[in-house]
């Protein structure tokens, strides 16, 4: 089997689509769509603890959704350039693309 065979394209989806099977993950991708954030900013918005919060971004690390730089004593997280989409306004799973609509 090759790796570009259906069963191989719909593993690789469906393995993406549950790590995102989750609203806080979601939320992440969707914050960290618009710009990079600190972790204290992320838990602000979010309004979750800081270790919920930093077990979903090391799922979405281990993942390469996001990635992490160090900024002075901070850490900083943005999405991953590969998931990016010229637009900007969706996430590229490499099966499908993922965009959030406004709930107003």
């Amino acid at each position: 089997m090759t790796s570009s065979s259906p069963s191989h394209t719909t593993q690789f989806c469906v393995r993406r689509l549950k790590v995102l099977a989750d609203t806080t993950r979601l939320d992440i991708l969707r914050i960290l769509m618009q710009e990079p954030k600190h972790v204290g900013e992320l838990e602000m918005l979010l309004e979750i603890e800081q270790s919920l919060l930093s077990h979903h971004l090391q799922v979405l690390r281990r993942e390469g959704f996001v990635r992490s730089t160090r900024d002075g004593k901070a850490v900083l997280y943005h999405l991953s350039p590969e998931f990016r989409t010229d637009s900007g306004e969706a996430i590229d799973l490499g099966c499908c693309l993922l965009s959030f609509f406004d709930e107003n």
